[in-house]
């Protein structure tokens, strides 16, 4: 563990305020593009964020502390936002993402944690065994994958109106 957990609390903590940030007040135009077909938009990735919180990290974490390995996690559905996000406002999203997220994070830090714990394996239904400190580090990474695609999905809007400066901004996909 060797301080990691804090620093990776500390990620986790700043995304809410990141991604309210940069979505909150956009218009629909704005956060409901797209990088084309089958890809995400802003909106959808915050839904997908929501759902990891209520069905993925803290509830996976919880498996490994109480059965390890012996229970694999159950299935996450990573598409289930496109179905549960129907109907709110991005500023419900955003909303209920920062709840959540701080109650997670509550959630954490009263398990204090040991180094012995943080090596504790859990069953993933695909990569098979991993650790309590590998679940919790996948977390706050899977959090920048999403804050980079969100940045890239907001910069794709102005892919033409740059002109030859899309030259330098790989964020534009040459």
């Amino acid at each position: 563990m060797n301080g990691e957990l804090p620093d990776i609390l500390d990620q986790l903590t700043r995304t809410p305020s990141v991604v309210d940030l940069l979505l909150r007040g956009t218009t629909a135009a704005c956060h409901r593009q797209n990088e084309g077909a089958d890809t995400w938009s802003a909106f959808d990735v915050v839904g997908h964020l929501i759902h990891a919180e209520e069905t993925d990290w803290v509830p996976r974490a919880r498996l490994i502390l109480e059965h390890g390995d012996t229970r694999p996690f159950e299935p996450f559905d990573r598409f289930a936002q496109l179905e549960l996000s129907v109907g709110s406002s991005m500023e419900q999203l955003l909303d209920r993402f920062s709840e959540l997220r701080r109650a997670n994070l509550e959630i954490v830090r009263a398990w204090r944690l040991t180094e012995e714990q943080w090596r504790t394996p859990g069953r993933h239904p695909a990569l098979g065994v991993v650790t309590l400190g590998q679940l919790l580090t996948t977390w706050a990474v899977h959090d920048l994958n999403h804050l980079a695609q969100i940045s890239r999905v907001l910069a794709r809007r102005y892919t033409d109106d740059v002109g030859p400066w899309r030259e330098y901004l790989p964020i534009l996909g040459r």
